[in-house]
């Protein structure tokens, strides 16, 4: 597997899932399982673009639930081929939705793997329906722990400050 920055990985195709995978918890390793399985599918190579933080930790000052290093070596062992990995800061918050699919499109890809609730560029102002307008981008059905409830780096945060890491370790699914 490599590591790239923004902008310097250039492929002729590719399947991509996009996120901050914080915590490579359970429903973002479903997500990038079908990404690598896609992949393969189609003989192109699997890559994951995300941040050494998430923008959750950068705006809000929330817990980081994985290192970036944790974060590559999970996805390495997920058997994902490239990772993007951006640096989250000032200057990348300046960049513009274009900015973001020109980039995202150097890779080539055939598929597009992201939550529903993706945002993207300047203030927030792409999300899925205008990444739809470039690539193809399949439904993804949200992953949901035995209680019925959306696995989400947010709900593990919260049981984790709750002192509840008994409920918040299942949902990870890697510890």
């Amino acid at each position: 597997m490599e590591v790239h920055q923004t902008d310097s990985l250039q492929l002729p195709g590719s399947v991509v899932a996009i996120g901050a995978f914080d915590g490579v918890h359970r429903g973002h390793q479903a997500v990038i399982r079908e990404m690598v399985k896609n992949s393969r599918l189609e003989g192109v190579p699997s890559v994951v673009y995300t941040f050494d933080r998430s923008p959750r930790s950068f705006f809000q000052g929330a817990q980081v639930l994985t290192t970036p290093k944790k974060k590559i070596q999970l996805m390495e062992d997920l058997g994902v081929n490239h990772i993007v990995l951006a640096n989250f800061d000032q200057q990348y918050l300046q960049r513009t939705a274009d900015d973001f699919i020109e980039e995202v499109s150097l890779l080539n890809p055939l598929r597009i793997f992201v939550g529903d609730d993706f945002r993207f560029g300047h203030k927030r102002t792409g999300d899925v329906t205008l990444l739809k307008q470039h690539f193809a981008v399949p439904p993804i059905p949200p992953v949901r722990s035995m209680d019925g409830e959306r696995i989400s780096s947010t709900r593990i945060r919260e049981l984790i400050l709750q002192g509840k890491q008994e409920q918040a370790l299942p949902l990870l699914g890697w510890t």
